[in-house]
């Protein structure tokens, strides 16, 4: 077994699935370490749940190579190690909570002397044991969210895939699942994270993949999106136009509205210097605003506005 695919949580080149003669996954290609935070991210229509299905060995792919924790693709003994929240569950809602995991736990072949202990700090982790022995139907979206998470995290898992894991969830919950997401992450287990909320996904994840018709086409750390280039909005006056023209020295895409000019930066570092730029020059400065690039705004560069999240 090749040492790099083994020492992954999914490694997968050029999985491409095909329904008659729709394509719906042309190219997935990627690399996702144990321990690591992975957003997974791109229109409606992208290809994101028959990649999902792929990696969980629910659909065959039609072309291509994939391995989960170090196995091929479908492999019994790697999906045992494998947590699954999906998007649309439907849980058996006349089960208790206390019920509903320990039947999952049974699935799981988790030895019934050690069931209730798990089961028991599961709910204490998502905050649902108030609420153990009352039926799923009575619970809200929220609730049979965090109950989906408490599912998803009994047998341990060395990878988890969470699909759209806060949609259903207030600003507590969501507070909740980040905090349950870093500890994952520092057990090393991985965590494959589909949502739409980018401003979830930029606080939560290591990276992120952008894919678009079935194709991943850009993969991006977060440290370095959180650490790179800025816009930068000056008010100053006055600006003549050489002095302006000077900025291109530090700043690309200069454009002057008044008394106010945008550019781009590649780092913080520069503004200070921009700042002493424009004094030595007999400008006063007002304001400098820096406003870096959100994942938002990186969404839209690498995917555009053709279709939504």
């Amino acid at each position: 077994m090749n040492v790099n695919v083994s020492s992954l949580a999914i490694s997968t080149t050029s999985l491409r699935k095909c329904y008659d003669e729709k394509v719906a996954v042309a190219d997935l290609s990627l690399s996702i370490g144990r321990g690591e935070v992975f957003g997974f991210l791109g229109p409606n229509g992208a290809g994101k749940t028959t990649a999902v299905k792929m990696l969980l060995g629910l659909v065959t792919p039609t072309s291509g190579q994939g391995y989960l924790l170090g196995r091929p693709l479908g492999d019994q003994a790697s999906r045992a190690k494998v947590g699954f929240l999906p998007e649309h569950f439907r849980f058996h809602d006349w089960l208790t909570a206390n019920e509903f995991l320990t039947l999952h736990a049974e699935l799981y072949r988790i030895p019934s002397a050690d069931r209730q202990a798990k089961i028991k700090k599961l709910l204490d982790l998502v905050e649902l044991t108030p609420f153990a022995g009352q039926t799923l139907r009575t619970f809200s979206k929220g609730m049979l969210q965090r109950i989906g998470l408490a599912q998803a995290l009994l047998n341990d898992p060395d990878l988890v895939i969470l699909d759209e894991p806060t949609s259903g969830l207030d600003p507590v919950g969501r507070l909740l699942v980040r905090d349950i997401i870093h500890q994952l992450r520092e057990r090393g287990a991985a965590v494959f994270l589909n949502s739409h909320l980018l401003s979830e996904v930029e606080i939560t994840c290591d990276r992120v993949a952008f894919i678009k018709h079935g194709v991943v086409i850009q993969t991006h750390s977060l440290r370095d999106l959180m650490q790179g280039e800025l816009t930068l909005e000056v008010k100053a006056r006055p600006l003549a136009p050489e002095l302006v023209n000077g900025l291109s020295a530090w700043g690309r895409q200069v454009r002057q509205d008044g008394e106010r000019v945008t550019m781009t930066l590649e780092s913080e570092g520069q503004i200070p210097v921009i700042n002493h730029y424009l004094l030595d020059h007999g400008a006063e400065v007002f304001a400098l605003y820096p406003h870096k690039i959100s994942l938002e705004d990186l969404f839209i560069q690498v995917v555009g506005t053709d279709g939504g999240l």
